[in-house]
This record gives structure tokens, sequence and C-alpha cells, in this order.
């Protein structure tokens, strides 16, 4: 398969909410989260300031066309992936690996220390799949105050916090990550 990695552009946004959609077909399996799969999307709004940011990051085809993205922030010293999603047929075929590690070398570029993400425990193409990458899974203790609070507003969209971790990309010569601050 022929894709290529490129910063996300004003006019591949539109596609975004359906390959966020279409990814999301992979909970059905899991009968306590299915309902993920009809959940909302992210806005064309919240798109475009990943995008103006400059931290959006699309796998195309050879026609340009958008098959999956990642969205991140920088914040504490470390790139935040938000969003990690790809069309539900192209999955497995390395794509969201490929967004991965275009998301690490830019957290690398701009001398970050890590990259973080959150993420549901036990499910193949999630922590397992960001494990294979080279992430760890955070213990409670090891948790900061940034990482706390999104894993905690989360819960607050009905994702089940037992289900939840956090999960760090620690990158040598990067600023260092702030001090653990215990909530």
């Amino acid at each position: 398969m022929n894709t290529l990695i490129r910063l996300t552009r004003d006019d591949d946004v539109p596609a975004l909410p359906a390959i966020e959609r279409s990814s999301g077909e992979a909970f059905r399996v899991v009968p306590d989260l299915a309902w993920i799969a009809d959940d909302d999307v992210q806005s064309i709004d919240a798109h475009l300031d990943f995008v103006r940011a400059g931290l959006s990051w699309v796998a195309v085809d050879a026609d340009d066309r958008p098959l999956g993205f990642l969205c991140a922030e920088v914040a504490d010293g470390a790139l935040h992936i938000w969003q990690l999603a790809v069309l539900h047929d192209w999955q497995g075929h390395g794509i969201g690996r490929s967004l991965v590690d275009a998301s690490i070398s830019e957290a690398r570029a701009r001398s970050l220390g890590a990259v973080t993400l959150t993420t549901f425990r036990d499910l193949a193409w999630n922590e397992r799949f960001y494990r294979k990458v080279g992430f760890t899974t955070l213990a409670v203790d090891e948790v900061d105050a940034r990482l706390a609070a999104i894993l905690a507003k989360e819960a607050t969209y009905g994702l089940p916090a037992a289900r939840r971790c956090a999960m760090r990309l620690t990158l040598a010569g990067g600023q260092a990550a702030p001090a653990l601050t215990r909530t």
C-alpha cells in the first residue's frame, strides 16, 4: 500500500469527521463500548484549530484522499495525542503507526520530552497498539495533573474510568517533563 503522511490542510478537514466515524466501527465488537461507534465526533472547528497549530497530520492515498488522521497539542513539555483515527477498512495496514511516528518526529523536532495520550486499556487497537510503538502505561501514581484532568474529563463524557489509562513515550534529549503534581 502506498500512503503518504503530511500535514493536514484546511481542505482535508471536511473528510475527517467521516474518518473518525468509520474508525469508531471497531468498537462495535466490544459490547460495553459499542455506543462509541455512534457517539459524537470532533467538530470541524476543533479540527481547524489543530490544523492552524500545525499539529494535525493525515495519511493520504495515491489520489491525495485522507485515509486517517492524528491531531495533537503541545502541553507541559509534551506532545499530547488527542485523536488518532483510520478508516475502518484501512485499519491494520500500518497507517496508524505511520501517523504516530509522524507525531513522534514532530515532538523530537520541537525538543519535547515526551509524547502522551489517554486510551482504552486492553484493546488491541488502543493500549496494546501504543505499547508496540514504545509507549508505557502509567501507573496511577505516575499520572501528572494534566493527564489526570484529561482522564477525569473523559469520565464526564461517559468513558468508563476503569477502562481508561494514560500513556507516555519518553524522548531522549527533550525538555524535562514537569514534576508530578498529585491530584
